[in-house]
């Protein structure tokens, strides 16, 4: 007796249907291996679902991932808000083939003018807003922020500096000096006085900036009717600086006061999305992101994923104007509204100067991506010469260099950066505090590759993720290839192929040399453009090794004793410096002066006192 034929492709996804109901909910379609190759969301999951069961009538997408579909899962919801959210969170952790998926999704930087001190300060924020102080953003770039900061400091002259150097000065920093702060720190303007500069600062960020501007030209007036040349040319400055804030911003609509504007080109298969932050009528930059299209999905599809996928950590503007119309607006339209906390408009205008913003993005859509399909091109043909080069037997999707740096040992560190066909993967970059062996650069490596590899063997056995590198590039040479083979064949790893990159006769750059294990090293020809291509992949390992080194070295030039206590974090550091002036003193206060700080409870006092008195 033969066994019945296993249900596949629209077969499957009908005998599926007879167990759904009409609840919303989350679908899951797998293939043989039980990959997940699609996660969708429905209103109503036995509708959706049938869709999938028709022999005929989809594109040639869907047709792919129903004839690979061998399973399905399902979890119902209260509502599509809520399938919506799910999907989501399921499309950034299982990365499937064929949904949309922005792979760029850090957060943005925003200007912060803090109020948790008497005299507020302003700085660059990035991250959750939950400190106290007003926020004004996002700007697409941290050069964005430290432009605009640096111009709004010769306007408004508001101080920048931690609060314990604020605390600790007895007289004016170089900023006072050269007229980008105007010295509260050693009262050198009342709590009133800066306290108008901090709303007219508010003002300008609002997008209310002529009365400012009129405000100022009548004091400097006044001052050169008054002869007082000094202040009348100071306050010129500050008209100039506001000024060129002002002409630095490029775009400044006039009838937009807060609105992103995003456009979506797609050429290809691949797609480009522009982002334009309109804020306060101002264009505060923009950022181009190239999602990956599912294998083949439509503009309205790529553009809701975007839309759902960018604002999971940023708060929505009032109003995002579109390229496209999206397939679900209403469904977006509730959930960025609930994640903003008000109304949030999505249009897609056609005209007047909405129109215009949306066509400027989308002429820089078009652009990027046309640059990015060059460059893509040229990426590919290096990664063929990389293959050729080493033996491989195709070209590397994932390649990871690696490097150490230290200095005699002390805040050792090792660091891996990632490369593709699509260039640098900035967002799988890893730092790693070396451990066991600072000082030994054999013993470094041993332990940098023991950790990654030890965690991919246990996030990742199957190898069914794209985080499996097919190619280490390590900076060394044979000494550092045989400290790697040790590593992998302790682990049993024995398929990733590996090359060391050292420097060659005179240690002169494009004389490297090439070490692979069992095998003599070689060369590359000396204008081989494989060549400066792993020139580039070794150059950006070890400025990232460079500067994470710095970073470390950097924190234990700050920190302090009172690091080491238990319970204490930044805000009980802060106040305990601030009364006592310095750690030093912290650590021989006695309990009754430490209970007298502000926010020290009588548990943490003794706490502290102990953890610096016991023993001694």
């Amino acid at each position: 007796m033969t066994e019945p034929p296993e249900l596949t492709g629209h077969a499957l996804i009908a005998s599926y249907v007879r167990t759904l109901d009409g609840s919303p909910g989350v679908y899951r379609m797998l293939d043989a291996e039980a990959r997940v190759l699609y996660v969708g969301k429905a209103r109503n999951l036995k509708a959706r679902v049938s869709n999938y069961a028709r022999p005929s009538g989809h594109s040639g997408r869907i047709a792919r991932m129903i004839h690979e579909t061998r399973s399905m899962m399902f979890l119902t919801t209260r509502t599509e808000t809520e399938a919506l959210l799910l999907e989501q969170n399921l499309i950034k952790q299982l990365k499937p083939v064929y949904n949309v998926l922005l792979r760029d999704d850090k957060s943005f930087p925003n200007i912060l003018i803090a109020k948790d001190h008497p005299f507020p300060q302003i700085r660059k924020h990035r991250g959750k807003r939950t400190g106290r102080g007003s926020y004004f953003g996002p700007f697409a770039s941290a050069g964005a922020v430290n432009r605009t900061l640096n111009q709004l400091q010769k306007v408004f002259l508001l101080r920048s500096c931690a609060d314990s150097s604020f605390n600790n000065r007895t007289r004016p920093c170089l900023l006072y000096q050269i007229k980008r702060c105007s010295g509260p720190c050693v009262d050198l303007i009342s709590p009133e006085d800066y306290q108008t500069l901090v709303s007219d600062a508010e003002r300008f960020l609002s997008g209310k900036t002529s009365h400012i501007q009129a405000d100022l030209a009548r004091q400097m007036q006044e001052a050169s009717e008054a002869m007082e040349f000094e202040r009348a040319a100071a306050l010129r400055d500050r008209i100039r600086a506001l000024t060129a804030v002002q002409q630095g911003q490029g775009i400044n609509p006039r009838g937009v006061e807060e609105a992103d504007v995003i456009a979506l080109h797609l050429e290809k298969g691949q797609a480009c999305v522009q982002v334009f932050f309109i804020r306060a009528n101002q264009s505060w930059g923009n950022k181009d992101f190239y999602p990956r299209t599912g294998s083949g999905a439509e503009e309205g599809e790529i553009l809701e994923a975007f839309l759902a996928q960018f604002y999971d950590d940023k708060p929505p503007p009032r109003q995002i104007l579109l390229s496209h119309p999206i397939d679900n607006e209403d469904l977006i339209h509730e959930l960025l509204s609930a994640r903003a906390g008000r109304n949030v408009e999505l249009r897609v205008p056609q005209r007047g100067e909405k129109a215009e913003l949306v066509e400027n993005a989308l002429r820089n859509a078009k652009e990027s991506l046309g640059r990015k399909m060059s460059e893509s091109a040229a990426q590919s043909r290096l990664l063929d010469g990389l293959a050729e080069a080493f033996d491989l037997d195709e070209a590397p999707k994932r390649i990871e260099i690696y490097d150490n740096s230290h200095i005699q040992g002390a805040h050792a560190v090792g660091a891996m950066v990632v490369a593709g066909p699509e260039g640098w993967l900035k967002n799988q970059y890893r730092k790693f505090t070396i451990k066991t062996a600072p000082g030994d650069d054999f013993g470094m490596m041993k332990e940098v590759l023991t950790r990654r590899f030890e965690r991919l063997l246990k996030e990742d056995p199957g190898r069914v993720t794209e985080a499996w590198p097919d190619l280490l590039l390590i900076d060394g040479g044979a000494g550092q290839i045989s400290a790697v083979a040790e590593v992998l064949a302790e682990l049993g790893v024995d398929d990733v192929p590996f090359v060391g990159v050292a420097k060659g006769v005179d240690r002169d750059l494009g004389r490297e040399e090439f070490h692979r294990p069992g095998a003599r090293p070689f060369a590359l020809r000396h204008n081989d453009p494989v060549l400066y291509f792993i020139q580039r992949l070794r150059d950006e390992a070890h400025r990232f090794a460079i500067g994470t080194h710095r970073a470390a070295r950097a924190k234990a030039t700050t920190s302090t004793p009172l690091d080491e206590v238990p319970g204490i974090g930044a805000a009980r550091k802060r106040a305990l410096l601030q009364h006592f002036g310095s750690a030093k003193a912290v650590t021989r206060a006695g309990l009754a002066d430490l209970m007298a700080v502000p926010g020290i409870s009588q548990a943490m006092a003794e706490t502290v006192y102990n953890f610096f008195h016991t023993g001694s």
